[in-house]
Formats: C-alpha cells, structure tokens, sequence
C-alpha cells in the first residue's frame, strides 16, 4: 500500500485544492472543500480545544485504517495517545474523538464505512457535522445524544 508519507512528498500531488485520502487499492481519492465546511472545522476545533484543554486538536488528521489513509477533518487526541506519533506523517492508531464535517457529496454509506474504519483503527468516538451545523454523536454501538468525552459539546455549531 503507498505510504502517507510518499503522497505528501509526492509533488504532483501539493497544492490541490482538494482533500486527499487514499483507499485499500492504493488509490488517491479527492474531494472538493467548500469554504463553510473550513469554517465549521475552525469552530468545532476552537470548542474542543476550549472544553477539552487536557489534550490535542488536529485539523485534517491522517489516519492509517484497513482501507488505507483517511483524514479526519478535526479530531481530539489525548496527550498520551498523541506523544508517541507526535511526528508521523499518518497516526497508526486513530485519535479518540475523529470529527467528519458532511458536505452534499457525501453519501450516507460513505460515513458509516469511514465510522467503522474510525473505530476499527481505535476511536472511542466519531461526530458528524451536516451542512447546518448539527452534531450527531456516535459510539463504536451507534448513535448517543451527547458526546460521552465531551458532554458539554453543543449540537448545533453556530457559523455564517
């Protein structure tokens, strides 16, 4: 399977205006960002960082999984999951709380595969962000009303 490494120096592949992830076919998938959708990142990694201080927020995180590398657009890592990949180009063990932000292109089979993949490779939780800013909250057992990590996390991101 190519590295994570080798598609990050790979220079064919900087500056795209895409997202980049690949799939368990050493296949590049790309997705176009809509500028709300970085914004909804920015707000959700502000919160996160704000109610969970004790440790680490990524934005567009690389995550090795069974189906090759997937990107995370925020995740919440423990300083002591976090210590030993600190410097790896792809976290071999997916960060405790993985954040997808949904835009149109995204199918609804598509996030519960990307879920599963998520907490296969480690997560204790996985959040979705629809286009208007809901939360929904997931457990490797399904839907909860609340993050358990972070209870204190709204359903609803505010940003226009």
């Amino acid at each position: 399977m190519i590295s994570w490494k080798e598609v990050c120096e790979n220079p064919a592949l900087k500056d795209l205006p895409y997202k980049i992830e690949t799939n368990r076919f050493d296949q590049i998938v790309m997705s176009p960002a809509y500028s709300w959708h970085g914004g909804y990142q920015v707000e959700i990694a502000a919160l996160l960082k704000k109610l969970l201080p004790e440790g680490r927020v990524i934005a567009e995180c690389a995550v090795e999984t069974t189906d090759g590398t997937k990107v995370p657009d925020v995740v919440w890592i423990s300083r002591g999951r976090h210590e030993p990949m600190r410097r790896a180009f792809s976290f071999n063990v997916a960060p405790e709380i993985c954040v997808e932000v949904l835009s149109g292109s995204n199918s609804t089979e598509e996030m519960r595969g990307k879920m599963r993949l998520y907490f296969t490779a480690g997560a204790e939780e996985v959040w979705l962000c629809n286009e208007d800013g809901v939360m929904s909250f997931f457990v490797s057992e399904g839907a909860v009303p609340a993050s358990r990590l972070c209870p204190e996390f709204p359903t609803k991101i505010d940003w226009d």
